[in-house]
């Protein structure tokens, strides 16, 4: 059951992809992902140097014989990365899916994609910017709604509009997300006419997600209510947690701060060492409105099975009805 155009193209069991999440989209947690019948992705710009991105991709393939993606960052950074040597360690690791997520299409990189078999998935915001990679060559596209977590793009759409819109204006398969925890969020995402679903914020809460477990007790007590967006003011509004460099942020935002201030509470360092000292004030995490319906912490495949069963059982019940 829900063997889709998605799970075809990319040779997965489960329609499910789990979103690139930086400093924690590790070899370890894709290949998890990976072995639970899903599509893990590893985020390549938590690497510095194409040396430590390749021994990244050894340790991957170490772990799972499974499809896996890579995603390729197309967003401004403080630390530029050069895509296109990126792009020789794929070709040399013969990597055969490739994620693009930013501001912009890849448009130089669009023919080594094609030229070295990839199947490429391109990650934006709406209709129009799904519609320009269409055209350019991508095999799949991905759109979340403003549940989300982490960024929210330019257009506030929810995903029971954005999802439908998207699919209905292309040719391709579209992976679609945004607040989906569970079989009931994946089965709603298949009916409005996507062919897979995109899974961030619930996946933090697993036991091989790279957190430390202050953190992951504080998601499992959040509610929906504990999210709120921060830097709009400086183009690239974000979903998070709620806690003090969030509020920080917002209030440095509200007064007209200089840049560099917001930055400097934003900074993905301060994420990082939160994420393995468990300091709940450290830095922000990205959060989606979904973290309400995060009760336990099971492992991947659990977590995985546990979709398609609850999904499974109430489109029989649907049927029936």
């Amino acid at each position: 059951m829900f063997q889709t155009q998605v799970t075809e193209m990319l040779g997965i069991k489960y329609p499910i992809v789990g979103g690139t999440m930086m400093w924690i989209s590790n070899p370890d947690f894709t290949a998890a992902m990976s072995n639970a019948g899903g599509l893990g992705i590893l985020a390549s710009a938590m690497y510095e140097t194409k040396e430590d991105f390749g021994a990244a991709l050894d340790r991957l393939m170490d772990l799972t014989d499974r499809p896996f993606a890579v995603n390729l960052n197309l967003f401004p950074m403080m630390r530029p990365i050069d895509n296109m040597e990126y792009m020789d360690v794929l070709v040399k690791k013969g990597v055969k899916i490739v994620e693009t997520s930013g501001h912009s299409a890849p448009d130089e990189l669009c023919r080594l994609f094609k030229e070295a078999g990839m199947v490429w998935i391109h990650k934006c915001v709406g209709v129009r910017y799904a519609l320009k990679v269409q055209a350019l060559g991508a095999d799949i596209v991905t759109v979340v709604g403003y549940e989300n977590g982490g960024a929210t793009g330019k257009l506030d759409l929810g995903t029971m509009v954005l999802v439908p819109r998207v699919a209905e204006s292309l040719s391709i398969p579209v992976i679609g997300g945004g607040g989906v925890s569970n079989g009931r969020g994946l089965l709603a995402v298949l009916a409005l006419g996507a062919q897979g679903v995109i899974v961030g914020t619930r996946l933090l809460a697993t036991q091989e997600a790279p957190l430390h477990d202050d953190i992951k007790q504080a998601l499992l007590d959040a509610s929906e209510l504990d999210t709120m967006l921060i830097m709009r003011s400086i183009g690239s509004t974000h979903r998070v947690w709620v806690n003090e460099p969030a509020k920080k942020c917002a209030e440095l935002e509200a007064s007209q701060a200089e840049l560099q201030d917001i930055l400097k509470v934003v900074s993905g360092e301060k994420a990082r060492q939160m994420y393995r000292q468990g300091n709940l004030d450290g830095g922000i995490i990205p959060c989606g409105q979904g973290v309400g319906m995060v009760h336990d912490i099971p492992t991947v495949q659990e977590f995985f099975d546990r979709m398609i069963s609850q999904a499974a059982d109430i489109a029989n019940k649907l049927d029936n009805s």
